[in-house]
């Protein structure tokens, strides 16, 4: 019960950092963007506590442990779309607007707005179930808890802490949890590879093809990987909210060179410890390898610490996407189209309470996916087809017209739904169809409709 103690500590540190950041929450601002005040390195924190998830520990784990350094492919997608939006980044808090959505209506129209709201709730509420299933499983791991009744704690906690404070304490503790979740990781990875019998040993137990660029993978599969994340990150709200609460253009701009560096470091090392601990831990849940070699691989000391860091940027993950598609509820429908003129004391009540109906809609999809990263390529293919096309075209491409952005928008929603329904028709991951009609509508009926007005293009390319 010891590692189930410290993880309980830790979120209870969590829950007090919220409950006193929560009285500076008094409009949507603050509760929705932090009040545009976060400096870079609140920013490179946030971003990185809130990519590196069940995403990364989880599933970029498992795939590890199956496919050896061809794993990677899952994150080099990552890190191109990274470098993508340096470019971004300080046009975006430029706009100083509030979700990717206010973005999809600025530069197409209203319609381009509620299918864009649509399809980030769909995607991240999915993603959110999915940070629920991976603490359910570490808390069976640590507490012997039932994997569901650790989901269901999982999910309360994210709720309340969520409803709780917003953004403005979300930011605050990401830092804290990326800094223990780095620091635990290096401290662990030369204990771990001492377990292992140092890396000739992990070398001489795996399959060559472990430690190959593709492994047993096939380009076309590698790519099936790498696709969805990128594409995932470059339309990613909980960037672009992030990015919308720096407190300026230039610090936006400097979060994400950070950002960069920290994810293309966790993220190998991820890979690196999952891949030794497959050549110590043999016929486990390849998705628990990181969990499994942390909690029989380490020192209880180190142990507890990473545990309760792993814990809380998972907590931290699912914060995050679950406060966006509220904000898009929010924001994005209720005060736009139902009630314009709604008080901010009845924005931030109400957020709450769609904070806390979305999550119990996550809780819902727990069980319509057998693996994490089932869950992680269905959702990701969805958001990265469905609004990342519309939304770098607003920023790259003067050309685009509102209908192109509406057709490409719900063209990549539908084909990912019926390309899933239909169980992936001849093995063919579904991104692929799915990024061909989104990408393909975009241009062909942009070039066949009239040139959209200046001022529709003009604040996306100031600098």
């Amino acid at each position: 019960m010891l590692y189930f103690w410290a993880i309980l500590i830790y979120l209870l540190i969590l829950i007090g950092v919220g409950a006193v950041r929560s009285r500076r929450v008094k409009t949507q601002t603050d509760f929705m963007v932090a009040g545009r005040k976060l400096p870079a390195a609140v920013l490179v924190g946030t971003l990185l506590a809130t990519w590196i998830g069940s995403g990364s520990i989880i599933a970029s784990a498992g795939l590890s442990y199956n496919k050896g350094f061809a794993a990677l492919w899952f994150d080099a997608g990552v890190w191109v779309a990274i470098i993508v939006l340096y470019f971004v980044a300080a046009r975006a808090r430029k706009l100083a607007q509030f979700t990717v959505p206010d973005i999809l209506e600025i530069r197409y129209n209203e319609v381009a707005r509620i299918l864009g709201s649509l399809t980030t709730i769909i995607a991240y509420t999915a993603i959110v179930s999915y940070q629920f299933k991976a603490g359910g499983m570490v808390l069976n791991m640590v507490a012997g808890i039932p994997t569901e009744q650790g989901i269901i704690l999982t999910a309360v906690f994210v709720i309340a802490y969520t409803a709780l404070a917003g953004m403005i304490s979300v930011a605050y503790t990401d830092v804290v949890n990326g800094v223990v979740l780095l620091l635990g990781f290096i401290i662990g990875f030369p204990f771990l590879l001492k377990l292992a019998g140092g890396w000739g040993n992990v070398v001489a137990t795996l399959p060559a093809d472990r430690f190959q660029v593709l492994g047993t993978m096939t380009i076309w599969e590698a790519l099936g990987y790498s696709l969805p994340t990128m594409l995932l990150l470059l339309g990613e709200s909980n960037m672009y909210q992030r990015f919308f609460s720096a407190k300026d253009e230039r610090a936006a701009k400097a979060s994400v060179l950070g950002w960069i560096s920290g994810t293309i470091f966790v993220e190998t090392l991820i890979v690196v410890l999952a891949i030794i601990g497959s050549s110590i831990f043999i016929g486990i849940n390849p998705e628990s390898v990181i969990l499994h070699s942390v909690r029989h691989g380490l020192s209880p000391v180190i142990g507890c610490v990473l545990l309760a860091a792993i814990v809380a940027v998972i907590v931290s993950t699912a914060d995050s996407f679950l406060l966006v598609p509220s904000t898009n509820i929010m924001r994005d429908i209720y005060q736009r189209f139902i009630n314009p003129n709604v008080s901010q004391k009845k924005m931030v009540l109400y957020s709450r309470i769609v904070v806390i109906l979305l999550g119990i809609i996550a809780f819902v999809q727990v069980r319509f996916f057998t693996t994490v990263l089932a869950m992680a390529l269905y959702a990701y293919t969805m958001y990265g087809v469905g609004i990342t096309p519309a939304t770098l075209a607003a920023f790259f491409w003067k050309r685009a017209t509102p209908t192109g952005g509406v057709c490409s928008i719900a063209s990549g929603m539908v084909t990912t739904i019926v390309w899933e329904l239909l169980k992936k028709p001849f093995d063919v991951p579904t991104v692929y169809p799915a990024l061909i009609l989104s990408v393909s509508s975009l241009i062909i009926i942009s070039l066949l409709t009239p040139k959209p007005k200046e001022e529709k293009w003009r604040p996306f390319f100031q600098k």
